[in-house]
């Protein structure tokens, strides 16, 4: 018997295994991962930044957690020595006609109390010299890692406090009975006294396993990179954003330097037709049903035709891409870009077509579930572990071999 069993080794999960031992260091905690290797999916196909939550509501997990995550974050590589770098961003007007978004954002900035700095075009020079731009909001805050690393260190945290790591483990039923939770994977049955699913792309599925209805459903947006060719790499010194639309939830294309050196373009985001599917053929016929099946998709695919369109343009047309790049950084060329592998982000969507805007959580009676936890997850993963840990209900049937 387990005291807790978490499904999902994410980063979110890795991290919610290290808090949990934080909390109770006697606890026996078992991770069950579906693939062979731990990260495998959203945390391995992260770009790696370290966001600071400029973009997000003030007061929201979002802009508390990635605010507080950043520091987190930054605290932990430099503690564990893993490499990292504070290089900063700028997010770029390039229109006369984005100014008035770009002053809306630094004011929500400033409502989430960070230190940036509105500065001039010839500021903006100054810091990234092949820039386009009229304007700018300078992020110093924001950073790159390797998300890998830092869950690898995460789980050998967890291994050194007693837990237990299961890879190549399914999760395929799971019976809440009063006192215990029997999870049955593909290899055995394990038992514990509480489940946390941190599932990712398939936390919704392992929602309604536990037999817990969740009214939204995880719709998986693909999005697709190019990388620029080593020599082209010094037209990038640090993070280049362009002033994202409000009214799409995505940031736009962008530019990313990576903590091996590499730098990223991108993303576009199309819809994937396959949860866990990085090409453009990947596609299984249960997750694309799903989709198409599902109300909200097409009341949000009927808000934004255009956008949408646009994103599958781009999917299918390099020239379109780089259109797209040029407006930032205008002498960037076809031939200067490789492809680069890509990333799926899990986005909660409801029956009437809202996106979930922020992290979700969801409590069953012996069970937390982690139902929506897109960027910025990665950067606020340790408190996200931290706030999932202070979420486990305490009642009487939980008794635990540690003292709630």
């Amino acid at each position: 018997m387990y005291d807790f069993a978490i499904i999902g080794g994410g980063i979110v999960g890795l991290s919610t295994g290290m808090a949990l031992y934080d909390r109770y260091p006697n606890a026996k905690v078992l991770v069950l991962e579906k693939e062979n290797v731990l990260a495998d999916h959203q945390t391995g196909h992260n770009s790696g930044v370290i966001h600071s939550g400029i973009y997000y509501k003030p007061g929201s997990f979002k802009a508390r957690f990635a605010k507080a995550g950043s520091r987190s974050m930054i605290e932990f590589c430099r503690k564990h020595d893993i490499e990292h770098d504070i290089c900063g961003k700028v997010i770029v007007a390039t229109k006369q006609e984005e100014l008035s978004l770009l002053d809306n954002l630094f004011s929500r900035g400033l409502e989430n109390e960070l230190a940036i700095q509105k500065i001039s075009d010839g500021q903006l020079k100054e810091i990234e010299p092949h820039v386009n731009g009229v304007g700018a909001i300078r992020v110093p805050m924001a950073g790159i890692v390797n998300y890998r690393q830092v869950s690898e260190k995460f789980s050998e945290i967890i291994l050194q406090h007693g837990g237990e790591i299961k890879l190549g483990t399914r999760v395929e039923k799971i019976n809440e009975k009063k006192g215990e939770v029997l999870i049955e994977t593909n290899k055995q049955t394990y038992k514990a006294r509480l489940v946390i699913n941190c599932a990712g792309l398939q936390s919704d599925r392992v929602a309604k396993a536990a037999g817990y209805k969740t009214d939204m459903k995880i719709v998986p947006f693909r999005g697709e990179y190019f990388k620029l060719k080593p020599e082209k790499r010094y037209l990038v010194k640090h993070l280049i954003y362009p002033v994202p639309n409000p009214k799409f939830p995505f940031l736009g294309v962008h530019f990313t330097r990576m903590i091996s050196g590499e730098v990223d373009a991108g993303p576009n985001a199309v819809l994937s037709f396959k949860r866990e599917g990085y090409k453009k053929t990947d596609f299984n016929l249960k997750d694309f049903a799903e989709v198409m099946g599902y109300p909200g998709f097409w009341k949000l695919a009927s808000g934004f035709m255009k956008e949408g369109i646009d994103e599958m343009v781009r999917s299918v047309s390099k020239a379109k891409f780089v259109e797209s790049l040029q407006q930032l950084i205008p002498e960037i060329r076809a031939d200067d870009l490789v492809p680069a592998p890509a990333g799926v982000r899990a986005q909660a969507l409801k029956n009437n077509g809202v996106m979930v805007d922020d992290f979700h959580i969801i409590l069953g009676e012996s069970s937390v579930h982690v139902c929506n936890a897109p960027s910025p997850a990665a950067t606020a993963s340790i408190e996200i572990g931290k706030e999932v840990v202070n979420r486990i209900p305490v009642q009487s049937h939980l008794k635990m071999s540690v003292a709630f």
